[in-house]
């Protein structure tokens, strides 16, 4: 594949703030750590300080990797190993379990951590990186995860479910794989792919199982390791935080007072905190932990605790108290020895909100990555665009203003009034002030119809517009049918597409090709041409 490099600014996909921060704006650097450079991670290397239990850690995935049906590849099985090394670093990226993988960033998040870890390894050579894929098994929003888009199709998997969408049973789960699959067509590729998808979501019992399974399949001889943090064991080297949490409400203010800081800076909140961070967790339910009349309870339960009772239970049972989207990094942080999070726009502006929090329990902040972003384009995209006399960069317009200043540049025709507009305004001037001499009170209306004018004016305008479109309608057809590929519900298509018929397209070259040219340091949008 060709690959193309913008800027995300001229992608015109990414929030002012994010934009900001990539552009290293100083009032922004007290809510991070280290800039996502070679220094920045060699800074970090030379004062961190692990906290992680290595040898639960790896114990943990040699369990986990165990329910996975088929044979460890021996690139993941190193990696295990080497979490056990003081010289050993991790680089983590996290999403839910979407179904079937859900849109494509699930998969280029994954890609910029693999990228990312031999990035640092060719700088540090003394020093190991692991990729890190976090699971988010925990989060309860099945609504969010429960579908995909494939080829504009929608598959909704409709199943009644509560609690940690790990544990959500698998049964019942074929119809919504057969109607995948029936998508993906007839051809090597696509068989091979049905085999995977139908391997992990019907021989798996659990969501979180057949997440993994697929998720290894596709990388594992790139040594991902797969983690399912929702275990006792590694809930155990974080119960203190979470008993301090619950009951000094620290994250509540801290997150608090980081968000007026940053609003004051421009920042607006992509999350808010609450008073308690933490949800209990048993199977079939997770639900908000409050305090209220001096009890801790549990909501839509009838479980509570006195403050006693809840430091005994977050001792004898860590496995219960599940962290909430502002304490979750707070958690990855302690059970792994992380370097570096990858994410998206909207998580790295998080991110930012929790520096403070951070810092107040003595944990070290990772450094900030944002994940690559990518398009694949149609093949000779560029020699189109070139025969509409079209900028690559220009695609990322809207549609309708890409329309406009096409027809703009290309007619023979002056289709803007505002010339003519300066000319009558002038005379206006004139007519406002021989009626105020006649009688001041006649101003607002002389003011009156000149607004009238003004409006029949542009209405001529776009009249005008509407017109000569006609004359470039084939022109402007190829544009939107360019446009309408390109960004699938008018939105990036990383967002919304999934990986399926990219993979029945290209198979083990799909995730190949994104390899080779996804760069996670150079902080540029890539458009890939198939």
């Amino acid at each position: 594949m060709k690959a193309t490099y913008i800027d995300y600014s001229e992608t015109q996909s990414f929030s002012e703030g994010l934009i900001r921060l990539l552009a290293n704006d100083p009032q922004l650097a007290p809510f991070y750590s280290e800039n996502p450079t070679i220094e920045g991670f060699k800074n970090l290397i030379a004062h961190k300080k692990v906290s992680a239990n290595r040898a639960i850690l790896v114990d943990v995935l040699q369990n986990q990797y165990s329910n996975i049906k088929s044979p460890l590849h021996s690139s993941v099985e190193a990696n295990i190993q080497l979490l056990e090394k003081d010289n050993t670093f991790t680089v983590c990226t996290g999403h839910q379990l979407n179904l079937f993988t859900g849109p494509l960033y699930f998969i280029f998040k994954i890609v910029t951590a693999i990228n990312l870890a031999k990035e640092l390894k060719a700088n540090f050579p003394d020093k190991n990186f692991v990729p890190v894929y976090w699971m988010a098994t925990e989060d309860h929003d099945f609504a969010e995860i429960n579908h995909t888009y494939i080829a504009g199709k929608k598959i909704s998997w409709d199943h009644d479910t509560s609690g940690a969408t790990g544990r959500i049973k698998t049964a019942g789960i074929e119809k919504i794989c057969k109607e995948y699959l029936q998508v993906l067509g007839i051809s090597e590729n696509a068989e091979t792919l049905s085999n995977l998808i139908q391997k992990a979501y019907t021989e798996h019992s659990n969501l979180s199982d057949a997440t993994r399974f697929l998720v290894n399949a596709l990388f594992e001889e790139y040594g991902l390791i797969i983690l399912d943090a929702d275990d006792r064991r590694l809930k155990s080297q974080f119960s203190s935080i979470i008993s301090k949490d619950i009951i000094e409400q620290n994250s509540f203010k801290n997150i608090t007072e980081a968000n007026q800081s940053l609003a004051e800076k421009g920042i607006d909140a992509q999350v808010n905190p609450r008073e308690i961070n933490f949800f209990y967790l048993k199977d079939g339910l997770r639900e908000r932990i409050v305090f209220e009349n001096d009890t801790y309870s549990v909501l839509n339960t009838d479980i509570s605790f006195s403050e006693e009772q809840l430091k005994q239970e977050i001792a004898e049972q860590p496995e219960r108290f599940s962290p909430n989207v502002v304490m979750r990094p707070l958690y990855q942080e302690i059970i792994l020895p992380n370097l570096a999070y990858i994410g998206g726009g909207a998580e790295i502006i998080y991110w930012l909100q929790l520096k403070q929090n951070f810092d107040h329990y003595g944990v070290q902040f990772p450094v900030l990555l944002l994940r690559n972003s990518a398009m694949f384009s149609p093949l000779n995209l560029e020699t189109k665009l070139n025969r509409l006399n079209i900028n690559t960069k220009d695609i990322f317009k809207k549609l309708e203003l890409l329309k406009k200043e096409w027809v703009l540049n290309h007619s023979t025709h002056s289709l803007n009034l505002q010339d003519e507009w300066h000319e009558l305004s002038s005379i206006f001037e004139k007519i406002k002030l021989r009626s105020h001499k006649i009688d001041p009170s006649l101003s607002p209306s002389t003011e009156a119809v000149k607004a009238r004018l003004h409006h029949a004016i542009k209405n001529l305008e776009a009249k005008l517009m509407k017109a000569e479109k006609k004359n470039f309608s084939d022109a402007l057809s190829q544009i939107e049918s360019i446009k309408t590929k390109l960004f699938p519900n008018g939105g990036l298509q990383e967002r919304r597409e999934n990986f399926g018929l990219f993979y029945v397209k290209h198979g083990k070259d799909f995730i190949k090709a994104l390899i080779e040219n996804f760069k996670p340091l150079d902080l540029k949008f890539t458009i890939l041409e198939e």
